[in-house]
């Protein structure tokens, strides 16, 4: 279990589920990645979800590793680690919102509870495949460590039709409407006249 505090009944439930959501084996792949994309001063966790999130919760690697997308102009400014429980919780507020910034959906990132008191640490493995997809889609040359951890994001692919292909496209009928091929009113009989009743005595 995290480093949440005892539960009981339907929170431990909701918890337990939390908790499976975790996978350990993208642990391994993400600590691979920020030690490659920040360089091996930011060093590695226990090899547990607590020593994971115990080696994030301070923000330090976090602040680290959204500066390191960055070519110039890096969104977090230095700053020291500090013991300050308050001052760890901004840098972790800091990363989310550079995070947005550079192209995670609001719904891919964690909130500061779910890794400062462990949570959801599942969210926080979200938020951490959000941007290392980004990156790799990018291309921008920032991205370090192996392509394959993350999948490119769909490009847009924009079209450009002329005035005349969207006035013949009016004309097409969609396939979803049904189509009129083949129909005809051939053998059709008895329009204008009236209902023949037949009696059977």
């Amino acid at each position: 279990m995290s480093n949440v505090g005892p539960c009981f009944g339907l929170s431990r439930e909701v918890q337990s589920k939390i908790d499976k959501k975790y996978d350990p084996e993208l642990q391994e792949m993400l600590t691979e990645w920020i030690v490659a994309q920040c360089g091996s001063e930011v060093g590695r966790p226990e090899p547990d979800k607590t020593g994971f999130q115990n080696w994030l919760k301070n923000g330090s690697v976090l602040v680290e590793l959204i500066n390191s997308l960055y070519a110039t102009d890096k969104p977090i400014k230095k700053t020291k680690t500090s013991t300050m429980v308050f001052k760890q919780m901004e840098q972790i507020s800091l990363f989310l919102k550079a995070s947005e910034n550079y192209g995670a959906t609001k719904t891919d990132i964690f909130q500061t509870v779910d890794l400062f008191e462990g949570k959801d640490m599942a969210a926080v493995q979200r938020t951490l495949m959000a941007l290392g997809n980004l990156a790799v889609t990018k291309n921008d040359g920032c991205y370090k460590g192996d392509p394959s951890w993350f999948h490119r994001k769909a490009q847009e692919n924009r079209r450009d039709f002329s005035e005349e292909q969207l006035t013949e496209g009016k004309n097409v009928i969609g396939l979803q409407m049904g189509t009129n091929r083949g129909a005809s009113q051939a053998g059709m009989t008895g329009y204008g006249q009236p209902r023949q009743i037949i009696n059977n005595p």
